[in-house]
């Protein structure tokens, strides 16, 4: 197996054409002069469509538990801002806090987790 030096296949790659003379670089990027080069493609597998798909999709917020569900609740302002600055000194979202708390309020009341 060759070693690349610690190049990156980019660095490779740059240096290999900015070597070249201007015929063979002509001859090496000339299927790029063509207008439109997606007459030669063809549809794609089922596979191919599915990672497609996958790489489309929005990341979102990964599943814990059984999931997420947005609610909209109201919370005294006070609390709401100790709450935050609680959240801001462990380095975790507001989320992360709520969640904390109604899991103890759950376990005091006796409830399985």
């Amino acid at each position: 197996m060759a070693k690349n030096n610690g190049m990156t296949r980019a660095h490779r790659e740059f240096l290999k054409y900015s070597s070249m003379t201007t015929e063979e670089l002509a001859k090496a990027t000339r299927e790029f002069d063509e207008e439109f080069v997606g007459r030669r493609s063809k549809p794609p597998t089922p596979e191919m469509r599915k990672r497609w798909l996958r790489a489309r999709r929005k990341p979102g917020r990964p599943p814990v538990g059984r999931g997420a569900k947005v609610i909209s609740v109201s919370v005294e302002k006070g609390l709401l801002a100790r709450s935050d600055a609680l959240a801001r000194r462990l380095r975790v979202p507001r989320t992360v806090i709520i969640a904390r708390g109604l899991r103890a309020v759950l376990a005091a009341a006796g409830e399985e987790p």
